[in-house]
């Protein structure tokens, strides 16, 4: 596939040269090695991900050597409508074209005030009557570091909960909250999860203790843990994992922190505007937190990050948190066309409905692959943990999670109830809806899903270890079949799937065929009776195959 290239010194502005296939691989791998030899150390998707990206479109990237690619990564989840949709060029075009300034500060625009109109138009019901928004610097961290500031100073207290394997960002704040976190200053609370449960039963029982120790640590005074400024979470851990919390656990947290004037911050810098299958994921839930993160989709494809909170804790005085670039007006534009065509064309049902198709089908191959240990997410935001021992057989001895609803969880590994079916009802992040068994203090027969509290164990062992080598093999295998995946989890052992929420019904076929034909040939590989996983055959081998409308 020819591809037009410009090179230095061989055409002058306005013209361009159809560069034969063997020079845009060189141009491509020139490229590469120039931004090896300039680019800092601390570059992290470059290194996975060897592509030179000239055009995209949708779900489809084409790199400077003429492959094409399917990319599910979506800008770690910022592209909500994939590259450059129409009605996101639109928008910008019609600033461009319209004169307006491009950077104003925090001055008052007609882009601005479009944004926040439709902005309050989709936040919760609850906050939306009573918010009040904070323009930061255009990052998702800013506005971390912002809403900590903020919940600090309307309460007058200090120090923060946040959850292990957490990710809120990279400046020092954020640092502090999330799950790396290098000094301990920040009180941190289990995160409750079915595979690898931190108590080891994992289910409604595993989160109903995780429930109970956060209670446990703010009412006792011995804990070490004074009451905070603020709790944040995230109402599914992406970088952590691809972890939906229980829906059940999310109100309880809400009840526990409303109970003693905590501040409760939920980070939607990843899981907003439509990703999980509701256009904010606290609507899962159902509750209202008391101040919101927001960034990633919300600028449409470019950099913009706001905190909206309780008009009650605008304490602020003027200049306590302010950013040279708090006014980027084509981000604006962008977010308001990309909220609103997500909200008119209901995409968020899509997501969910698409999501859990796409859960299902993988739950059937981890039930093939013994190296897949769990999939898991909730709407189009998929992860799939690689494991060790890749020559047992799937399942074997294993309790198997049947769920395959948003926010399924289809963990080969970890402890049942008593009772259990494999159903729905009982699989963490289930949706808190018909069957989901809440979090009470009792959990017992009277539960939705009518499950029992007691734990039978027996001989059910404990989840295989994490493989990070098996996770990037299968990242290289993708790339290999024209396939961009993320990688995230505790051990960077969980391959992750965030697809535009525009991707249609083939292209997601196209996607999971050519992840199972590279899980397929990790499998081989790394499994001494390989011989048995077949190659899956996937439609769609050629590179052009599913590409975005």
């Amino acid at each position: 596939m020819a591809v037009t290239e410009t090179a230095p010194g061989e055409a002058t502005a306005g013209q361009t040269a159809v560069a034969e296939p063997s020079q845009a691989r060189s141009a491509h791998e020139g490229i590469l090695r120039r931004q090896s030899a300039r680019e800092s150390a601390a570059r992290t998707y470059a290194r996975a991900l060897p592509i030179v990206p000239v055009r995209a479109r949708g779900l489809t990237i084409e790199g400077a050597d003429g492959r094409r690619y399917l990319d599910c990564l979506s800008g770690a989840g910022t592209l909500a409508l994939g590259h450059n949709h129409p009605v996101v060029l639109e928008a910008i075009r019609k600033v461009l074209d319209s004169g307006a300034p491009l950077h104003v500060l925090d001055l008052a625009t007609p882009v601005k005030d479009a944004f926040t109109t439709e902005l309050f138009r989709t936040l919760p019901p609850g906050l939306a009557d009573r918010a009040r928004v904070q323009f930061c610097g255009p990052a998702g961290t800013d506005a971390v570091e912002a809403a900590f500031k903020l919940v600090r100073a309307a309460t007058g207290r200090n120090g923060m909960l946040a959850f292990a394997g957490a990710y809120h960002g990279m400046t020092s704040g954020a640092l502090e909250a999330s799950g790396e976190a290098p000094d301990v200053r920040v009180a941190r609370l289990p995160y409750p999860q079915d595979y690898r449960c931190p108590f080891g039963v994992g289910g409604p029982h595993g989160a109903e203790l995780a429930a109970r120790w956060t209670q446990s640590v703010l009412d006792d005074p011995k804990s070490g843990v004074p009451l905070p400024a603020g709790m944040i979470l995230e109402p599914v851990q992406g970088e952590g994992g691809v972890l939906p919390a229980p829906d059940e656990w999310m109100r309880r947290m809400r009840q526990i922190t409303a109970d003693r004037s905590i501040p409760l911050i939920a980070d939607e810098v990843q899981t907003g505007v439509g990703r999980t299958g509701a256009f904010w994921a606290v609507e899962h839930s159902g509750i209202t937190p008391d101040v919101m993160v927001l960034s990633k989709a919300i600028g449409g494809s470019l950099p913009l990050a706001v905190v909206v909170y309780r008009d009650d804790l605008d304490v602020w005085e003027p200049g306590a948190h302010a950013g040279t670039f708090r006014g980027n007006q084509l981000a604006m534009a962008a977010g308001t066309a990309t909220m609103a065509y997500v909200r008119e064309n209901d995409l968020t049902a899509r997501a969910a409905t698409l999501g859990a198709r796409m859960l299902s089908q993988l739950q059937s191959l981890a039930q093939e692959f013994p190296v897949i240990g769990d999939v898991r997410g909730r709407g189009l935001m998929i992860g799939v943990e690689m494991v060790e021992g890749a020559g047992e057989v799937a399942g074997e001895g294993l309790g198997v999670a049947g769920s395959n609803g948003p926010g399924a969880s289809g963990a080969a590994g970890g402890f049942r109830e008593a009772g259990e079916a494999g159903g729905p009802g009982l699989s963490v992040g289930s949706g808190g809806g018909e069957g989901s068994a809440g979090l009470s203090d009792t959990v017992g027969p009277g539960s939705a899903a009518g499950a029992s509290a007691a734990l039978t164990p027996g001989a059910v062992p404990s989840p295989r270890p994490a493989s990070p080598e098996l996770a990037a093999a299968v990242q290289r295998e993708c790339l290999r079949r024209g396939l961009i995946v993320e990688l995230g989890g505790r051990h960077a052992s969980v391959v992750r799937l965030l697809p535009p929420l525009t991707i249609t019904e083939e292209q997601a076929t196209a996607v999971l065929d050519r992840l199972a034909d590279a899980v397929a040939a990790v499998a081989r590989s790394h499994s001494p009776g390989g011989g048995r996983h077949q190659q899956h055959r996937r439609r769609g081998r050629d590179e052009g195959d599913g590409t975005a409308r």
